[in-house]
């Protein structure tokens, strides 16, 4: 009996300690994950060409000033899905292929450093968007092109944590595409008129 009572303080002790670390133990949080934009609930722009290219000519750096790599939606790819949503070939004995090409998606990072006491330094980013959509003909070696050069800048405070950091980028690179869309969209239908199929009425008043 006297053993057990000096057992049962030991094991009530040890449930205590087991019992606290349950209390104390704070799951971690997970940072919310992010999608490329897409524009495939746009009609597609229907081109009179056999097919259609999306080519990257953009090559990353992974060191600063260059901080795309860091970004949870990338603009290359986000690129590269627009030219599959957006752009269809629908004249597969045609001798015309479309490209589009990306020249650049980049993003730079400048630290801003404030002069002030009491007011904190800031980051600006700055985001580029290059894609040139070209029409070639095989036949006769003729082509046509036009091009779209989209940015966004972006400052925040330097201390701004990664969670709300990834919120900002995320919204920076919609942002520019929603630009870049509605820019290449209205070039095409005005400079490359010729080879699309599906045009856009034009309202006629009298």
């Amino acid at each position: 009996m006297k053993a057990l009572c000096k057992i049962l303080p030991l094991f009530l002790l040890a449930v205590l300690v087991s019992g606290c670390g349950r209390l104390y133990y704070v799951e971690p949080e997970e940072l919310p994950t992010y999608t490329e934009p897409r524009y495939d609930t746009n009609e597609p722009i229907q081109l009179k060409v056999s097919k259609v290219e999306v080519i990257s000519e953009f090559t990353p750096s992974f060191t600063r000033p260059n901080v795309e790599h860091l970004f949870p939606v990338s603009i290359e790819k986000t690129a590269k899905l627009w030219g599959q949503d957006r752009l269809k070939a629908v004249d597969f004995s045609s001798s015309k292929i479309a490209q589009v090409i990306i020249r650049d998606a980049s993003v730079t990072e400048e630290i801003e450093k404030s002069e002030q006491m009491f007011y904190k330094d800031r980051i600006k980013y700055r985001a580029k968007l290059v894609v040139t959509v070209k029409i070639s003909d095989t036949n006769n070696m003729s082509q046509a092109s036009t091009e779209v050069d989209a940015w966004r800048e972006l400052i925040i405070p330097a201390d701004t944590d990664i969670a709300e950091k990834e919120q900002y980028w995320n919204g920076m690179v919609n942002k520019l595409f929603d630009e870049f869309n509605a820019k290449m969209t209205a070039n095409i239908y005005k400079y490359l008129n010729m080879y699309v199929v599906n045009k856009p009425l034009t309202p006629t008043y009298y």
